[in-house]
């Protein structure tokens, strides 16, 4: 008896124990799904962080860099709000749909009509949009002057509503600004200590571009400034890239304004090794790179050009695209040469390591 005794006491045991076991699965399974349904939340609170980050406006939407930046960006899956000032911009944009040179995607492209001068009408315009792309494009009223002083007053104006706007709009998280490699390449040369290497630690000289009368170099200037100021007294994360020469299909049609206004003081650039361009398509992929950046190191300043115009030849074909007379640019011997080096390396290091894959796109 005591040996049967001894084997139920076995079997009761060994009962306990899978009751047990059964159990603690039944535990861990249930333990497993909560862990599981965390993560899926969790994954999709993540996934809903990437979609507000994909929602973006860009201002001055049919200009020749913005509607660039609009479809790179819409290749990458953004969802892009335009902001236009008036009922023929919109009317544009209708057109470049119909056409084929806007591209939609799936529908993720709106346009809103705002004042980039009024704070309150900025404001709403970004609302519930994560990242915001001022390019501070504008367009001569007149169209002959190609920029002038009052123009500059306008762009400054319209950079700090729209850098109030960014701080004031909850859902605004970054802002990348378009700047001009003129912001810092026109320094005074007399100085001793003046840096050969021109870089995004340069600054050009308020006082200088005001003597020259290069008033397309000072409201950059000052419209960076402004935005630096509200930025860090808003606590708002801003970019800026410093472009040459914007240039691509059609570029002097397309872009006159900028254009001619860029190349006032072109000859002394250009003797002093600073006349450069860059490719409106390459220009766009690097307002998308800071931006991608921004959520990790991607801030501060970055200057941008593909090409520095050195060569007779190379001065002779941009004479040639804008309608300038041969030898405008390389033919005066009154300017004074001191050559400077233009350094981008700050922004092709950052391209290179980090949007590599979405180039394969372009």
């Amino acid at each position: 008896m005591g040996f049967l005794q001894t084997e139920e006491s076995k079997r009761m045991e060994i009962e306990e124990l899978r009751r047990m076991l059964v159990a603690c699965a039944g535990l861990n399974r249930r333990k497993d799904d909560e862990e599981f349904r965390g993560l899926r939340v969790k994954m999709n609170s993540d996934e809903d962080d990437n979609r507000r980050d994909k929602v973006v406006c860009v201002t001055s939407g049919v200009s020749f860099l913005s509607l660039a930046i609009v479809n790179k960006l819409l290749l990458r899956g953004y969802s892009v709000r335009i902001i236009v000032d008036n009922q023929e911009d919109i009317e544009k944009l209708r057109e470049m749909e119909s056409s084929g040179e806007m591209r939609t995607y799936n529908n993720n492209l709106s346009v809103v009509t705002a004042k980039l001068t009024d704070v309150e009408d900025v404001v709403e315009a970004f609302e519930g949009c994560c990242g915001i792309f001022h390019t501070s494009a504008f367009v001569d009223p007149v169209g002959l002057s190609g920029y002038s002083k009052c123009m500059a007053e306008i762009e400054v104006k319209a950079t700090e509503s729209v850098m109030k706007a960014c701080a004031r709009t909850s859902s605004v998280r970054n802002c990348v600004l378009t700047s001009s490699l003129l912001a810092c390449i026109w320094r005074d040369g007399t100085k001793q200590d003046l840096s050969k290497v021109v870089n995004q630690d340069c600054w050009s000289d308020e006082s200088l571009c005001i003597n020259k009368k290069l008033w397309y170099a000072l409201g950059k200037l000052k419209s960076e400034k402004t935005a630096w100021q509200i930025a860090e007294e808003g606590g708002l994360k801003l970019a800026t890239i410093c472009p040459g020469l914007i240039t691509g299909p059609d570029f002097i049609q397309r872009n006159p304004t900028a254009t001619i206004a860029y190349l006032k003081g072109a000859q002394e650039m250009y003797a002093n090794g600073l006349l450069a361009t860059v490719d409106v398509n390459r220009l766009a992929e690097a307002h998308v790179c800071v931006y991608e950046a921004m959520k990790k190191t991607g801030f501060g300043r970055y200057i941008c050009f593909d090409k520095v115009i050195k060569r007779e030849d190379e001065a002779e074909k941009l004479e040639s695209q804008v309608g300038m007379p041969k030898n405008k640019l390389s033919g005066n011997t009154n300017v004074i040469s001191m050559p400077f080096e233009l350094s981008n390396k700050k922004l092709s290091s950052l391209m290179s390591r980090t949007l590599r894959p979405c180039y394969n796109q372009f």
